[in-house]
């Protein structure tokens, strides 16, 4: 398995990450629009109520208030004042209550578009990308990770957006009302700035090496599950559960570094909102004392003391959540900038013959495949297939033989264009396959592997595979390749449901699946790889008579191991390290007393 600490590309600022999210926002922009427009109200309510709860507290004390109340007696001033406090606090509940949901839907819409795009992006990746990067980190950047991004927009940008619309309307109002005191609390403000954004930038360094464990986490999890047979024939529960305990201890101390940070931007807060409490009433005490400021106004600033530092506050949680869904953005942002090793060719370089439905029968396409000086390794400088050629004819029928490691299953993987050979061409009916659409390519290329996948879902979803037939086409091809006697054995037939990667079926079944499903297709090329090793003697024999039904006007390779399933074959072509050393029929490479005949004796003394 590959390991999660790969290196990564150097970080972008917050700023570049953001503009990332911007055409997903704009996606959503008309409910952003509302919840913006939101913010002002908000915020005047919120501004108002200090003045009100110290206009109430001058009033009782018969100092100087605001023209409204001149001249009112003692009861109807005091209703004035705390029906305006009440309609303040409807007014900011209602309209919070409203930007909360909207906020929150549109989080919701972008996590749904963000995780639709990646799984897009991650289905149209070359078979490389997953021979590097473990099962359990992609599922990792798909769940947990995409949740964390939709905070950036929900609870994360939104709501720093109001909480500094928040922060401006109470400056701009306590400057209106006493500018010394408004100083005083915009002063402390530079500071607790300084050290939110100090320990913000540390909690985003441990975050990131958190979403980093969990992905180890995630994918030592996912292994063991896929392989749990493995683990429990050989008894390996207990190291294997040593060795997770290990890397969920990393997950839990790459946690606690991020709760460290969090925890101390709300502490150091706490600190500096007393502080700022402190500096006003002793400021503004004095003012009293003097007679230049009266005892309400005080108290409207030891209440704006607490609001401004209150959406400080919260503006910290919020970048927290902020810069957790950066992280995410980063990692998500490697998996989008992925390279697509593969690609289709641009519509006007398409090739529109041969294969190309639109303007040939099936019935016309002859199946003509051939290598011309071939070179493909997995990794750069490590060659597994070596300057290999040949030309398989339309209709004829080759095996493709060779010790283990000397390129069989790669051949077949490049002619699928699961991978691009390093240097040469692969032709199809003398088309080189990068310049026809990968959908067209593999529309005429039926596959069958040892190990048939199973989809959950039903029988006739499984053949089908997403593409329409009638009822009546998959049941012909399932007796096409007598398949359908062992399906309308199930319990409800064509209909019965399949559990996940097939558990309620046998190898067998599985495989037998997949001889309908190909058949459906009605492919001019057919490969078979061990397509009958998990098959018993009769079924084998009975599948057979089949497969030489399929593969009349077909061509076919075929990878055997067992040699003696080959003899029949128009062909033999001998592999070895990736080059093609003897090519011949069963007899012809006998006579030649090669590798060929040297496999066959050493299979013929092992039965």
């Amino acid at each position: 398995m590959t390991s999660d600490r790969t290196p990564r590309r150097r970080r972008e600022n917050d700023w570049r990450l953001f503009l990332r999210l911007v055409p997903y926002a704009k996606r959503n922009q008309k409910l952003l629009w509302v919840a913006f427009a939101l913010l002002v109200p908000l915020s005047l309510a919120g501004s108002v109520q200090p003045i009100l709860v110290g206009q109430t507290i001058s009033f009782i004390r018969q100092e100087p208030t605001y023209f409204f109340l001149d001249g009112k007696t003692f009861s109807d001033g005091i209703a004035i004042l705390v029906g305006l406090l009440f309609l303040t606090i409807a007014l900011r509940a209602v309209l919070d209550s409203v930007q909360s949901f909207l906020v929150q839907v549109v989080g919701q819409r972008m996590t749904m578009q963000i995780r639709n795009d990646l799984f897009d992006r991650v289905t149209s990746l070359s078979s490389s990308f997953f021979d590097r990067t473990p099962v359990g980190r992609l599922i990792t950047r798909l769940t947990s990770d995409v949740e964390a991004l939709g905070d950036v927009f929900s609870t994360g940008a939104i709501g720093i957006v109001s909480d500094l619309a928040t922060i401006l309307v109470i400056v701009i109002v306590m400057f209106s009302v006493q500018w010394q005191l408004a100083l005083l609390l915009v002063a402390m403000l530079i500071p607790v700035s300084a050290v939110v954004i100090y320990f913000q930038q540390q909690f985003r360094q441990a975050n990131y090496r958190a979403r980093e464990e969990l992905s180890r986490l995630n994918s030592s999890l996912q292994e063991n599950i896929v392989g749990i047979s493995i683990v429990q024939l050989f008894r390996r529960e207990r190291y294997n559960a040593e060795a997770f305990r290990s890397i969920n201890q990393q997950y839990i101390e790459a946690v606690d570094r991020t709760i460290f940070h969090d925890s101390a931007v709300s502490a150091t807060l706490e600190w500096i909102s007393l502080v700022a409490i402190a500096g006003v009433l002793w400021l503004g005490g004095d003012r009293v004392m003097e007679g230049q400021m009266n005892f309400g106004l005080l108290a409207s600033f030891i209440l704006f003391a607490q609001r401004l530092f209150d959406p400080l506050r919260q503006f910290a949680d919020k970048f927290t959540s902020l810069q957790s869904g950066f992280t995410a953005v980063e990692r998500i942002s490697d998996l989008l900038d992925e390279p697509i090793d593969i690609q289709d060719p641009e519509r006007h370089e398409t090739v529109s013959i041969a294969l190309s439905t639109a303007s040939v029968n099936a019935s016309d396409i002859s199946g003509e495949i051939r290598f011309e000086n071939v070179w493909f390794g997995y990794k750069p400088d490590e060659y597994v297939i070596r300057d290999l050629n040949f030309t398989i004819r339309p209709g004829e029928k080759v095996a493709l033989v060779g010790p283990t490691g000397a390129g069989k299953s790669s051949i077949i993987r490049l002619l699928c264009r699961l991978y691009e050979p390093q240097k040469g061409r692969i032709l199809v009916d003398g088309i080189d396959i990068r310049n026809l659409r990968q959908s067209e390519l593999r529309q005429h290329i039926g596959v069958i592997l040892q190990d048939g996948f199973v989809f959950a879902g039903n029988v006739k979803s499984n053949i089908t595979l997403g593409e329409t037939y009638p009822f009546e086409t998959i049941k012909a091809a399932a007796e096409q390749t007598n398949v359908s006697q062992f399906i309308e054995q199930l319990p409800q037939g064509y209909d019965t449901r399949l559990r996940e990667r097939g558990t309620n079926l046998s190898g067998g079944q599985k495989q037998l699946l997949a001889f309908a499903r190909v058949a459906i297709r009605d492919p001019k090329i057919m490969v078979l790889d061990e397509a009958t090793a998990n098959l018993d003697v009769k079924t084998e024999a009975w599948i057979q008579q089949a497969l030489d039904r399929l593969l009349e006007t077909r061509t076919a390779i075929v990878i055997a191991h067992r040699l003696s399933t080959i003899r029949n074959v128009d062909r033999i072509l001998v592999l070895k390290r990736g080059q093609l050393v003897e090519s011949g029929s069963h007899e012809e490479l006998l006579d030649s007393n090669g590798l060929y005949a040297s496999l066959y004796k050493l299979q013929l003394l092992g039965s």
